[in-house]
C-alpha cells in the first residue's frame, strides 16, 4: 500500500495535470502488485501538444516537490509520455493511445487513490 506521503505527492502530482486540464486522471495503487513502483497517475490529453504540456506540469510539479524525474520517455512524439519518479510512475496518454495500450484494465484490480477527480466510484467512468 502507496504510504500518506506517496499519496499526497501523487494528488499534487493529479493537481498539476489538472491545471493543464488533463482528462480522464486516475490514480492507482498498485504496491501490492507492482515491484518497479507503488503509484500509477494515468491521465489523456487531447493532442501531442496538450500531452507535452501535461507532462511538463507534472515534471514542474515534481522538482518543486525536490523530486526530479529518473526519467521521461516519449516526450518528443508526444503520443505517451511516462515520467519515472520512481514510486511514482506518470503516464499522459493521447486518447487513441490510452485506448490501445489500455493500462485502466491491464491494472483493473489496483485500488483507485481518491481524490475529487479519482474516486472509486469515477473510475467506471474511464472505459
Amino acid at each position: 500500500m502507496a504510504t500518506t506521503e506517496q499519496r499526497e505527492r501523487t494528488l499534487k502530482l493529479v493537481e498539476a495535470a489538472l491545471d493543464r486540464k488533463a482528462q480522464k486522471l486516475v490514480a492507482l495503487d498498485v504496491a501490492g502488485l507492482s515491484a518497479f513502483t507503488d503509484t500509477f497517475v494515468i491521465a489523456t490529453g487531447t493532442s501531442d501538444r496538450h500531452v507535452r504540456a501535461v507532462a511538463d506540469a507534472v515534471v514542474e510539479a515534481s522538482k518543486a516537490m525536490g523530486q526530479t524525474p529518473l526519467g521521461v520517455e516519449g516526450y518528443q512524439e508526444g503520443h505517451w509520455v511516462l515520467i519515472d519518479l520512481n514510486d511514482v510512475v506518470v503516464h499522459v496518454f493521447r486518447a487513441d493511445m490510452r485506448e490501445h495500450y489500455d493500462l485502466d484494465r491491464l491494472w483493473e484490480d489496483a485500488p483507485v487513490i481518491p481524490s475529487p477527480v479519482t474516486a472509486p466510484e469515477k473510475r467506471e467512468e474511464l472505459g
